[in-house]
């Protein structure tokens, strides 16, 4: 959907040795790119293709995208489904980006190129690159897809024939978070601005579909759900309630432009029992099983009545300029939410660091009120020196009142200090807790992860199309309410791996945990959350079965092997692991469980070349038992996965939007679902005619 590259000129020719069987298409190649948004991203990872700006060449249409979601018991499975016509008299070699989704699993790559189809296996990524440029300059259709870090994906496909069209689908799984009973996909279209300058002068984009725009997004819940929404397509998507948890909702638009985000929200029922859910595969009793475990606290966690310190660290770097009216608006209408007892400070950084409005100033309203019109009046420019912005906001902390830092950012550091490992040891030195708030899709979340479990506190992402406003008042209701300490969840009984269990820290309200893992064999287990809550011991435990077999969810075997992936990243991160021990892992579960990483790629071939090269299918046989699980899962009943009914963990229900976890906020406009969370892509009209 967005396009990157270069055109070979014609007195690139002599240089190149072109191949009997592809003599003179080499002479006019061109480059070009489609890229996904998640959120709010760079413009060569925006949606459009993309030509060299004065570039003979034009661009290449896209034709029909095609979009289909299905959000079942904790991830959802992504399609993608774009056609592309070059109308150029050459025929082109292509290459289409996008980024790369938080967690996202890259299952599956298929090429249609006119009558032929071919398909991707992944292999070592210099093995891949080598086979690929190998088909490639010999004409024969191919394609290879690779991860450009945090970042992107990349598509390279040869050739695409003039005046024809190419035809690409993939396929992406991903875990999905519930916030305080509220779910949210985001699908990504919307341009931002993390990209090489440099890039953005070459290129100029082209977002315009030509002929039909559809999304198919269908949410199969095992827990009532109250409401879904679109925000900002309440007029032209059709939404319809199949039965009790189960909703689909359509869209289709004839020439749209690709230049938004699409957000689904999920608002479940209110006084839901607090509850532990474990969702198992195991198809051979010979080989060990994978469980996505999924705990939901139900505690009664008080409200803090004493005032808090709040230090807002806002990045103010050139590539905020697209996000800076959604930053400025939600941080000032979170200061205006602030108590008389509350005190903050504002931070912001690019090439350095700069105090706003002074020392601690306390949250009355006329320093609210000079405070916001400062905020409003923030103009972007130069670098992102991330690590200034936190030095400054952990000057002058006092011991005796909880302190809060809201950084703000897309965490792209190209200033002053970048290492992950150095951002790990200076919040590691101070007990304060960051709420980040990622903005855009490019942005550096494995950066913003590392500062965020070194302080014990969570980061959310955030697109223009989201009210952050809503964000940031969900972090607000965690700072504000007790929370558990030293939290700790172990399971016994059973032998697990692989697991992110064991020390958790901090859990707060409305927050799920997540547990990935392998068992070697069936048997009863058991599960102990223990904790401290104000001051006392709390312990929460169940028992449940693992299963000798369940054929159910094949696709929890990518999913863990992506969270392994990231757990070895963060580990190397943090100072904890070499470089070489992580990329030699990383590796191995990228070929072994068929995954995109930074050291696989994707490699598109036909059979008979695969065959010619001795590359074991190893991605056609998993995907064959994952389409037999999905077309299973199509038309059964929703598949309820709690195991404590008989004993519950949790003696309270779990906290929800609807249940008051966020009071109301003053002048905003309590659209669809009645919660500032939930005001999407038309908050910035909706929030202006509300005042």
């Amino acid at each position: 959907m967005h396009a990157t590259g270069r055109t070979v000129h014609p007195n690139e020719q002599s240089r190149q040795r072109p191949s009997p069987s592809f003599p003179l298409r080499r002479v006019s190649r061109a480059l070009w790119a489609a890229a996904l948004v998640f959120g709010v991203v760079t413009s060569t990872h925006a949606a459009g293709t993309l030509k060299p700006v004065n570039s003979a060449l034009q661009a290449i249409q896209i034709q029909d995208h095609h979009l289909g979601v299905v959000i079942n018991n904790g991830f959802a499975i992504t399609t993608v489904n774009q056609t592309f016509f070059n109308p150029n008299a050459q025929d082109l070699e292509a290459l289409y980006s996008f980024p790369v989704p938080k967690s996202a699993s890259l299952s599956e790559v298929t090429i249609m190129l006119g009558e032929k189809t071919i398909h991707g296996e992944v292999l070592p990524k210099g093995k891949a690159r080598k086979v690929y440029e190998e088909e490639r300059d010999k004409g024969n259709e191919s394609g290879l897809a690779e991860k450009k870090g945090y970042q992107q994906f990349e598509f390279a496909v040869s050739p695409v024939k003039a005046r024809s069209t190419a035809v690409i689908q993939f396929v992406y799984y991903q875990p999905l978070d519930i916030d305080t009973g509220v779910g949210r996909y985001v699908y990504p279209l919307e341009e931002g601005g993390t990209d090489d300058p440099a890039a953005q002068s070459f290129w100029t984009r082209n977002d315009q579909v030509e002929q039909s725009l559809t999304a198919e997004i269908e949410l199969k819940s095992a827990w009532p759900v109250a409401d879904v929404r679109l925000p900002g397509l309440e007029n032209s998507a059709a939404i319809e309630k199949i039965g009790e948890g189960h909703y689909r909702a359509r869209l289709e638009q004839k020439s749209a432009r690709l230049n938004r985000d699409l957000v689904f929200y999920y608002r479940l029922a209110d006084n839901l029992p607090g509850r532990v859910e474990v969702i198992p595969y195991r198809a051979d009793p010979g080989k060990p099983g994978t469980f996505m475990m999924v705990v939901t606290p139900g505690i009664d966690l008080q409200p803090l009545d004493r005032g808090a310190d709040y230090v807002f660290v806002l990045d103010l770097s050139g590539s905020m300029s697209g996000k800076l009216h959604t930053l400025a608006d939600g941080v000032s209408r979170t200061l205006g939410e602030l108590k008389p007892q509350d005190r903050f400070r504002i931070i912001t950084f690019a090439n350095s660091a700069q105090s706003l409005c002074g020392g601690w100033t306390a949250a009355n309203p006329e320093d609210v009120a000079g405070a916001i019109t400062k905020v409003k009046g923030l103009q972007v420019a130069g670098g992102t020196n991330m690590h200034a912005g936190l030095r400054m906001a952990l000057n002058d902390l006092d011991d005796d009142r909880a302190t809060s830092i809201v950084l703000v950012t897309d965490a792209v550091t190209n200033t002053g200090v970048v290492a992950p490992k150095a951002f790990h040891k200076l919040m590691s030195q101070h007990d304060v807790r960051v709420f980040g708030f990622l903005m855009g899709n490019s942005a550096n979340w494995p950066l913003m992860r590392t500062v965020c479990s070194a302080s014990g506190g969570f980061y959310a992402g955030v697109s223009n199309s989201d009210d952050i406003i809503g964000q940031i008042m969900l972090a607000k209701s965690k700072v504000t309410f007790e929370c558990l300490h030293d939290a700790d969840l172990r399971i016994t009984g059973v032998k697990t791996h692989g697991t992110n269990d064991g020390a958790i820290g901090k859990v707060y309200r409305g927050q799920q945990l997540v547990i990935m893992g392998r068992y070697n064999k069936p048997g009863t287990a058991t599960v102990t959350l223990k904790a401290r809550l104000t001051g006392e011991d709390k312990t929460y435990t169940t028992t449940f079965d693992f299963p000798k077999i369940n054929k159910d969810n094949p696709e929890l075997e990518r999913l863990w092997a992506m969270t392994r992936i990231e757990h070895l990243e963060h580990q190397r991160d943090v100072g904890l692991m070499e470089d070489k021990e992580v990329r030699s892992a990383v590796q191995g579960l990228g070929v072994d469980y068929q995954l995109v990483t930074d050291e696989t790629s994707m490699l598109v071939l036909a059979d008979d070349a695969f065959a010619r090269h001795g590359v074991e299918r190893r991605n056609r046989q998993r995907l064959a038992v994952e389409h037999q699980a999905q077309a299973a899962r199509r038309t059964a009943p929703i598949t309820n996965y709690r195991v404590d009914r008989k004993k519950p963990a949790f003696s309270v229900p779990t906290p929800s939007i609807g249940g008051g976890a966020l009071g109301p906020v003053g002048g905003l406009s309590m659209v669809g679902m009645g919660v500032v969370m939930l005001v999407g892509m038309l908050s910035r009209k909706e929030d202006r005619e509300a005042s």
